[in-house]
């Protein structure tokens, strides 16, 4: 297993699986069941007894393994500075080694397959990837200066085709010069290679890279944390070299061009950071500095914000494998109870995962009249003048 060598290093101080406050529960998986296994150490500690022969494959192994959000607070938080940006290369090497053996649990099997038949995981035909656009006045990309590259969350899902829908409409309210793909694009791979499953992902991002250069793509925009990671980060390495933004970080250098007003309206908002934007592409200020422009809108933090922010529970091929379940101590409806407690009306979200697992949890845990889930772009519609 790559990075084997390295095991020995962690010797469980558990600093991984707490916010730097160290009181807090910060590792989604952990907070979830409450066993040292599910902890970022207990993995680590179990990979190297699985190798050294004390431990054997079982199915109870193999959860404990694919239950990993991939939120990166465990590389936040550890004690190493040599050890600690390997974690989670450890942690898919893991999982990696789990699917050369065939240890699979099967929602993520599921989750695989379909991506590998369809290049999504909802199993739909890529001609409808942009259906999300289809009343909308967005042209195919030719030689605009940006390609809108468009997640599977936001390209199938109801709530996220309004999410992409809203962001946009923004875009094009701030001037951006940008066109989509017909369904000639793939998933962008993240949370394949999250879940270990690395040859995958490399036929993934070479199909949309053969896309994007034959289209002669330079500059391009994501909606999801997501897919600026594995785009900005990962393509490079396999011949796919291009500037990429997340939308927020667009918006935030476009706000000369947006006029806004008071109407009104007053919100009380809270943020939630995607991991993906800020633990693993260290961007906390551009949603903020969208969500401060606005007028009538106050600001507040939830105790567990930006480095330390806690995960929704989707990241890591969660969203779509539900090995974090929905419990009362899964991560999206933790979340949603530590939001309702800054005394916020809006929980604002800059990824179409969070956006889904967050408004679901909210209803669940009954706070849909106290507290509304909504895409920072939608927010800033309500205030953009006439």
């Amino acid at each position: 297993m790559k990075h084997e060598e390295i095991l020995h290093r962690c010797f469980r101080c558990g600093y991984c699986k707490l916010p730097s406050n160290y009181i807090d529960i910060n590792c989604p998986a952990y907070q979830a069941f409450r066993f040292e296994t599910y902890s970022p150490g207990g993995r680590m500690w179990l990979l190297r007894a699985w190798l050294t022969n004390e431990i054997s494959n079982s199915k109870r192994f193999a959860e404990i393994m694919f239950s990993c959000a991939t939120c990166g607070n465990c590389v936040e938080q550890c004690a190493f500075p040599k050890f600690k940006d390997l974690l989670l290369e450890v942690f898919t090497a893991g999982k990696e080694a789990f699917l050369d053996a065939g240890q699979v649990p099967a929602p993520v099997r599921d989750y695989l397959t379909k991506v590998q038949l369809h290049g999504n995981p909802y199993g739909k035909p890529g001609k409808k990837r942009s259906d999300w656009a289809a009343d909308l006045d967005i042209e195919p990309f030719s030689d605009q200066e940006y390609l809108f590259f468009v997640d599977d969350v936001g390209a199938f899902d109801t709530r996220g085709q309004e999410f992409v829908r809203a962001v946009a409409r923004m875009l094009q309210r701030a001037g951006a010069a940008f066109g989509i793909l017909s369904g000639e694009e793939v998933t962008d791979g993240n949370d394949v290679r999250a879940l270990g499953e690395t040859p995958l992902f490399e036929e993934l991002a070479q199909k949309n890279i053969a896309v994007f250069n034959q289209k002669g793509v330079k500059k391009i925009i994501t909606v999801s944390p997501h897919s600026l990671h594995a785009i900005k980060n990962h393509y490079p390495a396999l011949g796919g070299n291009y500037q990429v933004a997340h939308y927020t970080q667009l918006l935030a250098f476009s706000l000369d061009r947006l006029n806004f007003q008071a109407n009104g309206k007053k919100h009380c908002i809270t943020f939630h950071d995607p991991c993906y934007l800020g633990r693993h592409n260290w961007d906390y200020q551009s949603p903020r500095m969208l969500l401060n422009a606005l007028p009538e809108v106050s600001l507040v933090e939830m105790d567990r914000n930006q480095k330390n922010a806690f995960c929704c529970g989707g990241g890591g091929g969660n969203f779509f494998t539900d090995m974090l379940s929905a419990e009362a101590d899964s991560p999206g409806r933790v979340r949603v109870r530590e939001a309702a407690q800054t005394g916020a009306d809006v929980l604002a979200v800059a990824c179409p995962m969070c956006a889904v697992m967050l408004e679901d949890a909210a209803k669940v845990e009954g706070l849909e009249g106290r507290l509304q889930v909504r895409e920072v772009t939608e927010i800033m519609a309500e205030y953009l003048s006439q």
